[in-house]
């Protein structure tokens, strides 16, 4: 049995709620949705913030591998208060601060959110929740595509292909934790402005026509690519020998080259976070967590929404012209 819920939980809360899978305008706020069951091995966050990343729009249009049983409430991301434990739950108590990152069926767009006690941890007072809530998938994501995919050494050269959004800007501060030489590349003056204060080495405009021939001047041992439908091809030339392409993120079809990746031996690796095993997932949150106790970990927060324009959230996190760090839903009232 879990722990009373503080009196001021109450039993229902307000949430935005997709009964319908398609575009932004199934996302309501519904003000009557239960507060979360909270199982033994389970943790009640009071929800503060909720991040918004490119996945959760990929879920609510029904177009991912995986989807939750309608209706549902969006959100893997969020930062707040543990409000109740379960019975076997060790790591917390009541009134820590925290961060989250899960697939829970119950998502972080709601007051209040349930989800495992391995998905839930230690914000500490370094940062705020609107930070804390751009943590989970975008660092997590970072490390897994660096360190457990690419296996990433100290001295080599790093492309971060779209490094001004939530997961390139994590990529770029980790590969500078890492000891990379790190190149990022933005679309925008913005962008540019904030990959270079992440931390890259060099950073270059992937919408300038010429901007591939600098960039080929310049080979790498790793590149990071986060709109593989656009950009992959290229990237295959632009690989020393052994080089490692980590896919993070594509938006449809394309069409490569074998020969590029036979004549320099170098290979294509997709990453996925939840694929990751459990041991994988230990390794890489507890490296996050102890990034923020570093100080490495700086999330840049572009925009904070109400919980009412969560839509356009959605929208904006797409749509936007040039990525410009996180954007995330300020839940709490």
């Amino acid at each position: 049995m879990a722990q009373m819920l503080r009196k001021s939980a109450g039993t229902m809360m307000k949430a935005v709620v997709v009964r319908k899978f398609g575009g932004v305008k199934n996302m309501k706020v519904e003000t009557d949705m239960p507060v979360p069951q909270v199982g033994d091995n389970e943790v009640l966050v009071r929800m503060h913030v909720s991040g918004i990343n490119p996945v959760d729009t990929y879920v609510r249009e029904g177009m991912y591998s995986v989807l939750p049983e309608l209706p549902y409430v969006p959100g893997k991301d969020g930062a707040g208060v543990v409000e109740a434990l379960g019975a076997k739950v060790t790591k917390f108590k009541v009134g820590d601060k925290v961060f989250c990152s899960s697939t829970s069926h119950n998502g972080t767009l709601a007051n209040f959110f349930s989800t495992p006690e391995t998905c839930v941890f230690p914000l500490g007072e370094r940062l705020s929740f609107e930070e804390g809530a751009g943590i989970g998938i975008p660092y997590f994501t970072a490390y897994r595509a660096l360190v457990q995919k690419a296996k990433a050494k100290a001295g080599e050269q790093v492309l971060v292909h779209g490094a001004s959004g939530g997961v390139g800007l994590a990529a770029v501060q980790l590969a500078r934790e890492l000891g990379l030489q790190v190149v990022g590349t933005a679309g925008t003056d913005e962008g540019l402005s904030l990959v270079k204060e992440a931390g890259a080495h060099e950073v270059f405009n992937h919408c300038e026509p010429e901007y591939l021939k600098k960039l080929e001047a310049q080979k790498f041992d790793i590149i990071l690519e986060m709109l593989a439908n656009v950009n992959l091809g290229n990237d295959l030339t632009l690989m020393n020998s052994r080089g490692r392409t980590i896919v993070v993120g594509s938006r449809g079809p394309t069409e490569i080259n074998p020969r590029n990746l036979m004549m320099t031996e170098s290979s294509v690796t997709g990453v996925a976070l939840g694929t990751a095993t459990a041991e994988e997932w230990a390794e890489l949150s507890e490296a996050v967590v102890a990034g923020i106790g570093a100080g490495w970990v700086k999330p840049a927060v572009h925009k904070v929404y109400d919980l009412g324009e969560a839509s356009q959230a959605h929208h904006d996190i797409i749509h936007s012209k040039g990525a410009r760090g996180n954007l995330v839903v300020r839940v709490a009232e």
